[in-house]
């Protein structure tokens, strides 16, 4: 393990938190969660506590996409549409907006057009198995999506990972909604309060778990198994990972991970584990190379086509970059 020193500096946001548009740092967030990048290079970000998904341009330049600030669970046009604290989102190859609308409970589309629709939930946190409202979650909050258009999601509050189809069909691939740590196949493992979720080129799903310290890793038949950390009294490789939020894979198939703790990690392909940025334990907002710089509490991260890493600092209101 070593700290390779990425350079981090603020791409969008001020300490202060707030809803308003405009360019970088004159750009106000309230605890940002969830980012995804489109294939320009844009950044969109589930503005967890405006109840809002936000867009950042390649020029820093911050709009609304959807949402108006106010909470609640309405479809419609991207300007009377509401959400209630969205925490996860990713785009299609069309360039579909998927929400994992955390607070109602529901999984949320947003097309090009802007029109706000709702895939799976009603609204009601539970839990079955089911088409469109007919299926429930229980505060699902990451999302990811496959080749074909899949979303696979961390259903949090249920201890399990489910399937959308682009149908809106919802199944269970893995977890037994016991609150756990359990290696197995399918509904025989077992989670604890997963969070971030990517998919790797091979259909592999990686899913990452604060409270275990862990990266857990779903293979094609439904085995799960450790991909890189312990809850079973391993402290070197809990001290390695510490309380991994999100996940994203880069074209080379790197791994890059927030720690809750305050740091930003990369496992390469060989993997190699680094700390890219950031000390934990050490909260603050310092811009700077490695070790100088500070988070607090990150959350989201996504990886643009051209290499650039954002991290969503949400305790700070910050969208940070990674070089």
């Amino acid at each position: 393990m070593s700290n390779a020193g990425a350079t981090v500096s603020t791409f969008a946001g001020q300490l202060a938190e707030g809803f308003l548009n405009g360019n970088g740092t004159a750009a106000l967030f309230s605890h940002p969660m969830g980012l995804a990048t489109d294939a320009d290079g844009n950044v969109y970000v589930a503005d967890s506590f405006n109840s809002a998904i936000r867009k950042i341009a390649t020029d820093g330049t911050v709009t609304t996409v959807a949402g108006t600030g106010a909470i609640g669970l309405v479809n419609g046009s991207a300007a009377t549409a509401k959400f209630y604290a969205p925490s996860g989102l990713v785009l299609d190859a069309t360039g579909n907006i998927y929400v994992a609308d955390r607070g109602n409970n529901v999984i949320r589309k947003i097309t090009p057009a802007g029109e706000v629709t709702t895939l799976a939930g009603n609204g009601i946190a539970g839990y079955a198995n089911g088409t469109g409202a007919a299926a429930t979650f229980n505060t699902p909050t990451g999302i990811a999506i496959d080749a074909t258009g899949n979303l696979f999601v961390t259903d949090y509050g249920n201890n399990i990972i489910r399937k959308v189809t682009p149908a809106g069909v919802v199944t269970t691939i893995a977890g037994s909604r016991t609150a756990a740590y359990v290696e197995g196949t399918s509904t025989k493992a077992s989670f604890n309060k997963p969070t971030g979720i990517a998919l790797d080129a091979t259909g592999n799903i990686y899913v990452t778990e604060a409270l275990s310290h862990s990266i857990r890793v779903i293979n094609a038949d439904t085995l799960v198994t450790n991909f890189n950390g312990s809850t079973l009294g391993n402290s070197k490789v809990t001290s390695w990972l510490g309380s991994p939020n999100a996940i994203a894979i880069d074209a080379s198939g790197n791994f890059w991970i927030t720690d809750a703790a305050g740091r930003i990690l990369k496992i390469d392909a060989d993997r190699k584990f680094t700390v890219q940025a950031g000390v934990s334990g050490t909260t603050g907002s310092a811009n700077g190379v490695g070790a100088a710089a500070l988070f607090n509490n990150p959350t989201g991260i996504a990886v643009s086509k051209s290499g650039s890493v954002y991290v969503a600092d949400y305790d700070n209101n910050l969208i940070r970059k990674l070089n």
